[in-house]
């Protein structure tokens, strides 16, 4: 059997499993108890193998361990806590849940969206004097007798959690990834970061999104390590929380490294007696710039890896020492098969060729839900279509160029906006950029720039592009440049290109 229940039988029974701040940590005996009473309570709620539960909780140790154990038992749905009214009907209503798992006296607007749907509502209590991440659950609706099939203990087949992908261009597909998909992944993480027992990852990341929720939690836990779950990502605490926690890896998105940076001069003390072994980044591009600061400043390796929900998150990764890093490369296979194919479909690339990127293996969804339309585009040959373009070399390292969907085509000519980014960051005053498609009435698409300054700086847009124009090519060269304060990000800290020119009044 390959599942959820199977990761949490490792962790030595006096080990911690979960902490959090301020708050007495979580032992694996105890988690391993919590895990199996929330089956209890869920099969006499009604709820079993397979049924969907929609999770609304803030970031910290209770979400981690309500993901863990209601995936024990059921299907779980996490949400964003954001969402407004409108995105509450149309996910849980999409995802057809049977239960929605909020805080005690919670607010949010999920409980009426719920209440409307008539889906049971489930009250999650914690108390501070209670280990992190201890909870009870409570229900005022009645129990509902359940098959003795859908009770106890999921199985590898079943489905442990579906994600909604983006839906920047089109109406967000559902992921289900299946018990065994995650178990496979959160091993995958295990090995390729050698994590031990002895380990800590400080958790800054979402618990909604599929980072989080595998690299973070499931990959310390199939470890017997422990989670210090953060209520999310604050830079001015960061360096407070990697003391208490007495870290030794955490895992973040660039802007949330960049942020790190910002504050590590008035930090050195922390950094200093930080126990960091190393630090890993996911879920968008690394500029190699950040990279080299980030060993520079913490005085150990950076990993990139690159993931995707459609695999329950890492498809490949930088090794650690002794292995060899390439800097700008996204590593290589760490787990799936990872292979370039032509964009048309029809044939694998050689070494140093230019094409999609395809993926299989036992951490990659067979298929998004309801939607045979978006599998037959999807699936080839066995393979998963990516739709990010990239090389990989002689040495199997992996590099991403772009978003095939992001690619900008100026009058026929093709621009990989990270190109840009990568040039543009190089000036000494540039601290974040994201270069993107503006619309353009003759040649259908222009090159378009947001840059965040570094602090303390000033330079004109004018310069900037001049900067530029001596390294690229005339027509990669942003016709427009836009200082910003802030870049508007996803909700998971990620920049997003599509859709960035309406944000910003450009389009």
């Amino acid at each position: 059997m390959a599942a959820i229940h199977d990761l949490l039988q490792v962790g030595a029974d006096d080990a911690i499993a979960v902490a959090g701040v301020d708050q007495p940590p979580l032992r694996y005996r105890d988690l391993r108890a919590l895990v199996a009473g929330t089956a209890e309570t869920l099969n006499r709620l009604g709820v079993g193998r397979n049924d969907r539960v929609a999770i609304v909780l803030p970031n910290g140790p209770a979400m981690a361990t309500a993901f863990v154990s209601i995936a024990n038992c059921a299907t779980t749905a996490p949400l964003n806590p954001a969402y407004k009214r409108a995105e509450f009907d149309f996910y849980l209503a999409d995802l057809g849940a049977k239960a929605l798992v909020v805080e005690k006296h919670s607010e949010s607007p999920a409980v009426e969206a719920a209440r409307d749907e008539g889906i049971r509502i489930i009250e999650l209590d914690t108390e501070r004097s209670q280990p992190a991440g201890y909870f009870d659950l409570s229900s005022d609706g009645k129990p509902t007798p359940l098959a003795a099939n859908q009770a106890g203990t999921a199985a590898a087949g079943d489905i442990a959690l579906v994600l909604h992908t983006s839906g920047t261009t089109s109406r967000p597909k559902i992921v289900p990834l299946t018990h065994a998909n995650v178990h496979a992944s959160a091993k995958n993480i295990q090995a390729t970061l050698g994590l031990q027992s002895a380990d800590t990852c400080l958790n800054v990341m979402p618990l909604f999104h599929i980072h989080g929720l595998m690299a973070a939690v499931l990959a310390g836990l199939a470890a017997g390590a422990s989670v210090f779950a953060t209520p999310g990502f604050d830079a001015l605490r960061f360096f407070a929380w990697l003391d208490e926690a007495n870290a030794t890896w955490y895992t973040a998105v660039p802007t949330m490294h960049q942020a790190i940076l910002s504050r590590a001069a008035r930090n050195k003390a922390a950094i200093e007696r930080a126990r960091l072994r190393f630090i890993r980044s996911s879920s968008s591009s690394l500029p190699v710039q950040v990279l080299t600061e980030l060993e520079a400043t913490f005085g150990v390796p950076v990993v990139e890896a690159y993931a995707m929900t459609e695999a329950a998150h890492q498809m490949t990764s930088n090794p650690l020492p002794p292995g060899i890093r390439k800097p700008g490369s996204v590593g290589c296979a760490a787990g799936p098969e990872v292979a370039i194919m032509q964009e048309s479909g029809t044939a694998l690339l050689s070494a140093g060729e230019t094409g999609e990127v395809v993926i299989r293996g036992d951490n990659v969804t067979s298929g998004y839900e309801n939607n045979p339309s978006a599998n037959t585009v999807a699936f080839v040959n066995g393979w998963f279509r990516t739709g990010d373009q990239g090389a990989m070399d002689a040495d199997g390292f992996l590099t991403i160029t772009g978003r095939l969907k992001e690619i900008i085509n100026r009058g026929g000519e093709k621009i990989s906006p990270r190109e840009v980014d990568e040039v543009l960051i190089d000036h000494a005053a540039v601290q974040q950029v994201v270069t993107f498609a503006i619309p353009h009435k003759s040649l259908g698409e222009e090159v378009a720039a947001a840059v965040v300054l570094t602090e303390g700086q000033q330079l004109d847009a004018g310069d900037l592009r001049a900067f530029a124009a001596e390294r690229l090519a005339a027509f990669k060269v942003p016709r427009k440049i836009v200082i910003v304060d802030e870049i508007p990000k996803g909700a998971t800290g990620k920049l997003q290109r599509i859709g960035l020119a309406e944000k910003l009044g450009l389009a």
